[in-house]
């Protein structure tokens, strides 16, 4: 099999994994992106970042022309990629199995293939390209009884197969012809174990435990409104980031995917912002997943112990993860946008907003179930009195500007909910004194906001205190309950980012002419996450009818899976940025949610939405 094939876009490939790791499948049936056994480990596949060098596994038909649907069995993260050919129609079902117990044992580090002709006569390729530690150093195969068995750069895998693999030196390959209802089976299990028969891997059993598995998260969520395979297609991409073992979110489960094609603005978001996951527990509460955000919380309340010096604003799934940030130069990345980088710098950042979404998304938690954990007061207390000594100082804000340090707007109105929500609950746990000095601080800070913050030339809030440039982060604004809704000053404020940030539903964060991030200046995708907030504002402010054509737009920008990156390309489309983005789609739960109250004449939420 030639292994060269078109490069895929963003947007044509679908995620399955475990809840431990993720895996991006192509439409032409290849998977391009793989880290093993954890989301922050080094791949073992990465065509997506370098389609020569970067390691691919793929299972397609022999016909180049054949046609391709990729669709989600129902309610679960199975996907199903089902080939049309003129002999016939070839499906491969891909998914990764979950652990096989409620205790959040860990998951078996294996990707299954399930290969079947549903109709006619096909032919089918496996091409096996394993790159292993982002395809630095070699990568040496040998074959087995039933399959073939990779290592190198410390770590090894193993594909076992019910049809024989053809062995070379760095990869492996088969052809193989299937009538109608006929199977190939194919599990990539790894591990330095030896590798056990394939039948010992029960394919059909983890299918269906799998399957059972998704399904159940989905009977436990409390939606009726629209937009229900929407919102269940996003809560169900949110489990997908979900670490199982420590209950740590991660913002993407990849890396250094472009925010500009050809520009350096690439990253890494295999690990958990407080931030990105503090709202995502928060829509966890709400639709009734409890067990998961109480998950959350309990990793939450472990990271920032009390003893800790300095709570950080992003960690690794695990506490032996290593944040360091280095490029892999010799990676292409994806479409020769470089530098590809592992690791984030902006774990060494000032972000003041951290502490408020922290203490927001405790207080979501003490609102819907009436109580928190023991731990969880000591942790909102410190976080609170770190506000009070540090809301003052400049900090590099939501976007994590590499520039100078500023006095950001939406950080300081994230320094008066982290004091507002805290004296709420304060006062829920009878401590007054604390409630009231928490309150007064809290005012003072919303005064000067409202002072320092508002451009009168603009009509709208500042980036920063010390300059006219817009920000469309404070679109966040009214859903803090900084403002009451029928301010002037909130629909004045969407208003005018409409007119410099927005083109129809699309948002961009700033205009990088009017700021200093430290970056190449490049304009780059629109966020995601900004077009549900500027629905929210419409929300808001009683456009309830602009507010629905705009949301039906945004979906309609959603793949053909129903997911979506961190930015869009508003020419031509086109994803942007890391894949699936956990903020893109808690951005939709919430907006969905309170859309459909809004239609429905009932009364919507605070909140991110």
């Amino acid at each position: 099999m030639n292994p060269s094939k078109r490069a895929l876009g963003i947007d044509e490939y679908g995620l399955i994994g475990d809840m431990s790791s993720a895996a991006l499948v192509g439409t032409d049936g290849s998977i391009d992106w793989c880290c093993m056994p954890r989301f922050d480990s080094p791949s073992v596949f990465a065509a997506i970042l370098d389609a020569k060098s970067g390691g691919r596994f793929r299972i397609s038909p022999a016909d180049a022309q054949a046609s391709a649907r990729q669709a989600y069995l129902k309610d679960t993260n199975i996907l199903e990629t089902t080939f049309r050919t003129g002999a016939g129609v070839l499906r491969v079902t891909d998914f990764m199995p979950v652990g096989e117990d409620e205790q959040r044992a860990n998951a078996p580090h294996e990707i299954h293939r399930l290969v079947r002709c549903e109709s006619g006569e096909v032919v089918a390729r496996c091409h096996f390209e394993p790159r292993l530690n982002y395809a630095r150093g070699t990568t040496t195969l040998r074959g087995l009884r039933e399959g073939v068995h990779a290592r190198g750069e410390g770590q090894a895998l193993s594909l076992l197969a019910s049809v024989p693999l053809n062995v070379a030196d760095d990869h492996a390959s088969a052809e193989f012809r299937l009538a109608q209802g006929q199977e190939a089976t194919f599990v990539l299990a790894y591990g330095h174990g030896k590798p056990q028969r394939l039948s010992a891997y029960r394919a059909r059993d983890k299918l269906e435990y799998t399957r059972r598995h998704w399904r159940r998260v989905v009977s436990n969520v409390e939606y009726s409104g629209f937009w229900s395979e929407a919102v269940t297609r996003s809560l169900l991409t949110l489990h997908l980031m979900m670490y199982r073992r420590t209950g740590a979110i991660v913002a993407a489960p990849t890396t250094s995917l472009p925010e500009t094609l050809g520009g350096s603005r690439n990253w890494d978001y295999r690990f958990a912002w407080l931030r990105d996951s503090s709202f995502t527990v928060d829509i966890l509460y709400r639709l009734g997943d409890e067990d998961e955000g109480d998950h959350y919380i309990s990793w939450l309340l472990d990271q920032c112990r009390l003893n800790e010096r300095k709570t950080r604003i992003v960690y690794g799934v695990s506490p032996n993860s290593s944040l360091d940030e280095r490029t892999l130069d010799h990676l292409s990345g994806y479409a020769g946008s470089r530098p590809v980088r592992i690791g984030n710098g902006a774990a060494r950042h000032l972000q003041l907003d951290v502490f408020g979404e922290v203490i927001l998304s405790i207080h979501s938690m003490h609102r819907l179930k009436g109580a928190i954990p023991s731990g969880a007061w000591g942790l909102v207390s410190t976080l609170a009195e770190t506000v009070m000594g540090n809301w003052r100082r400049k900090d590099r804000g939501v976007w994590e500007v590499r520039g100078e340090q500023r006095h950001f707007v939406y950080s300081k109105a994230m320094c008066w909910a982290a004091l507002d929500r805290a004296a709420d609950i304060a006062l829920a746990v009878g401590n007054g004194r604390m409630a009231k000095r928490w309150s007064r601080a809290a005012g003072r800070i919303r005064s000067e906001i409202l002072h320092s913050g508002w451009s009168r030339a603009k009509q709208g809030f500042r980036q920063r205190y010390d300059g006219e440039a817009l920000d469309a982060s404070n679109l966040m604004i009214p859903f803090l309950g900084l403002l009451p809704p029928d301010d002037p000053r909130i629909l004045l404020n969407v208003q005018a980012i409409e007119r410099e940030l927005a083109d129809g539903p699309l948002v961009w964060r700033y205009l990088p002419s009017e700021t200093d991030d430290g970056l190449d200046g490049q304009r780059e995708g629109a966020f995601t996450l900004l077009s549900f907030w500027l629905i929210g504002n419409l929300i808001y402010t009683g456009q309830i009818e602009r507010a629905e054509a705009y949301f039906e737009q945004m979906t309609s920008h959603a793949n053909h899976l129903g997911l979506f990156s961190e930015m869009i390309d508003s020419k031509t489309g086109d994803f942007l940025g890391n894949y699936p983005q956990a903020y893109s789609h808690v951005g939709l739960i919430h907006t969905a949610r309170n859309l459909s109250r809004a239609l429905l004449g009932q009364p919507i939420h605070r909140g991110a939405d």
